[in-house]
């Protein structure tokens, strides 16, 4: 258990570091929690690997540092080459050796589609978490979702009106919220919010692939989708899922933990997916799970 005066500490440690290293302050490279970082004796090595995968510009990649070998962890979709694995090395220039890569089938992308479960436009996606705000009721999908459309429906056509898109955060995040404005439609709760664990079982519903499950491999993962958009502080899992997903609710039995986000493969090979975490919506929002 790390006090929260070392935390402190370490975390200002990092910064400095950052700055004698020349590296931007940008959103991806703020120091993530102290629980998640490297060793003290390669964190500069560590910080300077992660912005060399920030700075190589490779889409269809994913990292993030594993604490216990002090490596950034670097998985790469099936559209990335040789030449742009290559390329991610010699961005992280000195620090290459601190980089592990390893491969995952598919393609990174956010789970996007048209067809059933929430509609706008002429996409769909999964209504993930009831959320409310004093007596206002909404519910929380993904980001990218958000993004594409300010009206959402129950059916294809269009019939039935859920509500607007009250605010969404893609990139950089990967969350919505949307109002319920139809008083005819009910809002059912049940969970309650709490943080994913590396190594927990959870659970994840889609409107494309139902419920499915798996297991969170890594926290504090930054995400550089194809087709554009780069997300950071995701949860990594095992839990496969489908375009049309995005959105849905990951939980752990009643634990609300995180927000469909994206990932490769699907749900008869499997896949990676990645989450973006419940808590920060519902602070970002001011909204409550209930």
């Amino acid at each position: 258990m790390t006090s929260k005066t070392s935390h402190s500490r370490s975390i200002r440690l990092l910064t400095l570091l950052a700055a004698a290293l020349g590296l931007v302050a940008s959103a991806a490279l703020v120091p993530p929690p102290a629980s998640a970082m490297p060793g003290h004796g390669d964190s500069a090595r560590a910080l300077a690997a992660s912005h060399g995968v920030q700075a190589s510009g490779v889409r269809g990649v994913a990292w993030y540092v594993d604490p216990t070998t002090e490596k950034v962890v670097v998985t790469v979709d099936r559209t990335v080459s040789k030449g742009e694995v290559a390329r991610i090395r010699k961005a992280a220039g000195p620090s290459a050796s601190a980089l592990l890569v390893r491969h995952a089938t598919g393609v990174f992308r956010p789970l996007l589609s048209a067809g059933d479960a929430i509609y706008g436009g002429q996409y769909r996606c999964s209504l993930g978490f009831n959320v409310v705000k004093g007596a206002t009721h909404y519910f929380l999908t993904a980001g990218h979702c958000g993004k594409v459309t300010k009206s959402w429906y129950t059916d294809q056509a269009h019939r039935t009106l859920i509500g607007p898109t009250s605010g969404y955060s893609f990139p950089g995040n990967d969350y919505a919220l949307v109002q319920y404005t139809n008083s005819a439609l009910s809002h059912p709760g049940g969970y309650a919010a709490g943080k994913a664990s590396v190594g927990e079982s959870v659970t994840r519903d889609g409107s494309t692939t139902g419920v499915h499950t798996g297991k969170v491999t890594a926290l504090n993962v930054t995400v550089r989708y194809q087709g554009g958009g780069k997300v950071a502080g995701m949860i990594q899992t095992t839990v496969c899922a489908e375009p049309g997903d995005s959105g849905g609710p990951l939980y752990d039995g009643t634990k609300a933990i995180g927000i469909t986000s994206g990932g490769s493969g699907d749900c008869k090979s499997g896949g990676t997916t990645f989450f973006q975490p419940v808590t920060e919506a519902l602070s970002a929002y001011g909204v409550s799970i209930y």
